[in-house]
């Protein structure tokens, strides 16, 4: 089918952003350890009987290269990309930490011409920077001078190093993506994230702190649901788009999630829409045409 990939993308970036408005709305910070841990473990309990409505199985006879590629996409991109992603939220705040996680599709559209020999028209490569460009003016404000500047540089590193990690964890599975089961692929993949983030668990000192972070929190509803649309109904999707098209093309379309967290802020939060987001939706959507169509 025609622009399934696009389409997928576009879809998974739609979700993660209301995901996003619902862990705003839990309305206390958890852990970002916790965090991750909790949505993961949600999304795989789910994922275990959605391989088998699938018709798949969760012990394919594939190589053990293909197995251990996926753990260790997983590990990258879930157990230490998203934790690191939820450090630069909790340092930055949402907005900041946009910026600089719209690093993430630059990241993943150079690893994709080096190393999975993708390539781009003029046009699309127009769009890409649109879309970035969109997000970067829609999310830019000035800084208070009173400003923690450790918690700033912390933050920013942060969300740096998540984007590289979100990058290379797509990069190094997409050969194996474009050729076995979707649902399996995320599951197996998954599992890396979990088996990675166990391990921390196990290593940090004061776990019970981790775990108390997240027993007291206060919206348990919108905690479920954030995870349930990010973790299991947007990752899916995030990486059939990935399947479907190139990760160039996926990655920038999945940048206008940024753009769709404003959207949904007015609508649900009430936060005001102001003239640089409305420039940045109109920008972004313009270049989620050109990178789509052309």
């Amino acid at each position: 089918m025609l622009y399934v990939g696009e389409s997928l993308s576009l879809l998974s970036a739609i979700l993660w952003a209301l995901a996003i408005i619902f862990f705003r709305k839990s309305g206390r910070r958890v852990h970002p350890l916790s965090l991750n841990m909790f949505k993961n473990l949600l999304a795989f309990g789910l994922f275990i009987p959605t391989v088998y409505v699938f018709g798949e199985t969760l012990l394919r006879p594939a190589p053990v290269q293909v197995y251990l590629i996926l753990l260790v996409s997983g590990f990258i991109g879930i157990a230490i990309g998203d934790t690191l992603l939820f450090g630069s939220l909790n340092n930055l705040g949402a907005g900041l930490s946009a910026i600089v996680v719209c690093l993430y599709s630059p990241f993943i559209i150079v690893l994709s011409l080096i190393f999975l020999k993708e390539t781009l028209s003029a046009l699309q490569i127009l769009g890409a920077i649109m879309i970035i460009g969109a997000v970067l003016i829609a999310t830019i404000r000035k800084q208070n001078h009173t400003e923690n500047n450790t918690q700033l540089v912390t933050g920013v590193v942060l969300g740096i190093l998540a984007s590289a990690s979100m990058a290379v964890s797509v990069v190094i599975m997409k050969p194996i993506l474009e050729v076995s089961p979707l649902v399996w692929t995320t599951l197996i993949r998954l599992c890396g994230g979990i088996i990675g983030l166990a391990v921390v668990f196990l290593l940090y000192p004061q776990r019970r702190a981790l775990v108390d972070s997240l027993i007291t929190t206060r919206s348990w509803t919108h905690t479920i649901i954030g995870s349930l649309i990010g973790a299991y109904a947007a990752m899916l999707i995030w990486l059939g788009g990935m399947k479907y098209t190139q990760a160039s093309i996926a990655s920038a379309l999945n940048q206008t999630s940024t753009i769709f967290i404003f959207v949904f802020a007015a609508l649900l939060l009430n936060e005001r829409m102001d003239l640089r987001k409305t420039i940045g939706v109109v920008l972004a959507f313009a270049g989620s045409v050109l990178v789509t169509f052309f």
